[in-house]
């Protein structure tokens, strides 16, 4: 089981030394009935905390944040309505002064002492977070052993990150009351922090003493900065055709070995933060990570050909992470980058009842009404409604051998022709190739890879990054209501 920590121990392991300030107000107990004073009272003693959390302000590698963290030792964690008060305040002044907020739960829920005016407090904490989240500030949660009950159920589930520590227990069911309720045990594994990763609820497991590198980095990426004026550029001259027929491209863009987004970042980006899912579900083919690219902070949504084709295909949850991603951006001010590099969205019959097409339809409604500078990169395979989906950006480009299509060839000549074998033949017909999707005007933009990017995929990914950004610059440039670092 995973060890408590205590709240004033977590936060020396967190923050840079000397810089904590404490927001806290004295809480006032004269006024509880006698038999809860004695239990505060007795709290307090044993704890050495006057309340179940502390509030305050502090820098993480010189970067100031908004601090509220939470103390099981104390009454459980639980939250009464004098705790509300104090966290409530914490939030607002942290909208106020335009800080991020990091917020650490261990807490059993509503204080069970007050009841329902104390339960009815997480709707008012669930406000202030909202509105420091409307004000286009970063929001992140990390959630303690144990996090459970209306804490877990409210504002301790809003956060733009969520991680946890290894082993927490983590649910909304407190499992003593299932069992009494129900008189049989509660199912093991179900809430633990690794089970709740696996479902894509909470985004990672983060042990404590790598809490401070995670935060630093999540600062580092949700900390928006000017993207600057576009690099100066002529005219680029028009890139040749690459040797080889469409068809050589496509099956060069099927290859296993051909880098796809987890390599384009690994090689290409800095400060990537991983992000799992969708809150509530595991989106597998889909990757969605915080990045900065060339020293950009961006959200990037990213098709995952590799997981498409082992792990499994690009279904309705993966829309729905990719939804996610695309309304982050927009809540943060944050630059967003769509890499498209599917073989095509799950053909299933439980993708039919999951409601694919729905999902494609209303990814590809948030991307194209996003306020903040986007660009949509073809990086190989474009193949179908998975690919349409995350099209519509500022602006559209593609790799040498990139292609879309609405069907796979083969597909495609098993409609018109009853076989498969006129793929190639159709490949050029439909105009699915790179040079051609340029010519027609559905891309703006064509980006040179090595002759082998299995060989280079360093080169590779620098291509990728270097046209991204420019792109970025350019259309940050054009639209001037958009400020970097505020919310639309």
């Amino acid at each position: 089981m995973a060890e408590r920590w205590r709240a004033h121990d977590l936060v020396d392991l967190v923050v840079d030394p000397g810089s904590w300030e404490s927001w806290d107000q004295p809480i006032d107990v004269t006024g509880y009935p006698d038999d809860y004073r004695e239990q505060v009272l007795r709290a307090r003693e044993k704890s050495g905390m006057d309340e179940a959390v502390i509030t305050g302000r502090a820098t993480i590698e010189g970067r100031t944040a908004a601090f509220i963290v939470g103390d099981f030792r104390f009454l459980g964690g639980s939250i009464g309505r004098d705790t509300s008060v104090r966290i409530e305040a914490a939030v607002r002044r942290a909208t106020t002064q335009g800080l991020p907020l990091i917020a650490s739960t261990s807490s059993g829920g509503t204080r069970m002492q007050e009841g329902t005016p104390a339960f009815v407090t997480m709707v008012s904490i669930s406000r202030a977070i909202i509105a420091h989240k409307d004000a286009g500030l970063p929001y992140i949660v990390y959630q303690r052993h144990p996090t459970t009950g209306g804490v877990f159920a409210s504002w301790g589930s809003l956060g733009h990150i969520t991680v946890a520590e290894p082993e927490a227990m983590i649910g909304f069911l407190g499992p003593r009351v299932y069992e009494v309720l129900n008189d049989r045990p509660f199912p093991e594994g179900v809430q633990v922090a690794e089970n709740l990763v696996d479902h894509g609820i909470i985004d990672a497991i983060v042990r404590p003493e790598h809490l401070r590198q995670v935060a630093a980095t999540a600062l580092r990426v949700l900390t928006p900065v000017d993207l600057g004026e576009p690099h100066e550029k002529g005219t680029p001259p028009a890139l040749p055709p690459r040797p080889g027929s469409v068809w050589d491209a496509i099956e060069a863009t099927r290859r296993d070995d051909r880098p796809g987004i987890r390599e384009v970042l690994r090689h290409g980006a800095t400060d990537v933060l991983p992000l799992s899912g969708t809150g509530a579900e595991h989106g597998p083919g889909l990757y969605l990570a915080l990045a900065r690219l060339d020293g950009l902070p961006c959200v990037v949504v990213g098709q995952d050909r590799h997981i498409q084709m082992t792990g499994g295909p690009l279904g309705p949850a993966g829309l729905r992470a990719a939804q996610r991603g695309i309304r982050l951006a927009e809540m943060l001010g944050l630059p967003l980058v769509c890499v498209v590099d599917t073989p095509g969205a799950d053909l299933s019959p439980e993708a039919e009842e999951g409601g694919l097409a729905g999902e494609i339809s209303r990814t590809l409604a948030w991307l194209s009404r996003t306020t903040v500078p986007s660009v949509s990169i073809i990086l190989g395979q474009g193949t179908g409604g998975g690919a349409l989906a995350m099209l519509p950006a500022d602006r559209i480009i593609a790799m040498e051998n990139g292609w879309l299509a609405p069907l796979p060839p083969e597909g495609a000549s098993a409609i018109m022709f009853k076989d498969g074998d006129h793929a190639a033949e159709l490949s050029e017909q439909q105009r699915v190739g790179a040079h051609q999707l340029l010519e027609d005007g559905i891309i703006h933009r064509i980006v040179p890879e090595p002759a082998d990017p299995a060989a280079d995929p360093r080169g590779f990914a620098q291509a990728v990054v270097a046209a991204v950004t420019e792109e970025l610059r350019e259309v940050a440039a054009r639209k001037e209501h958009w400020k970097a670092g505020a919310r639309p």
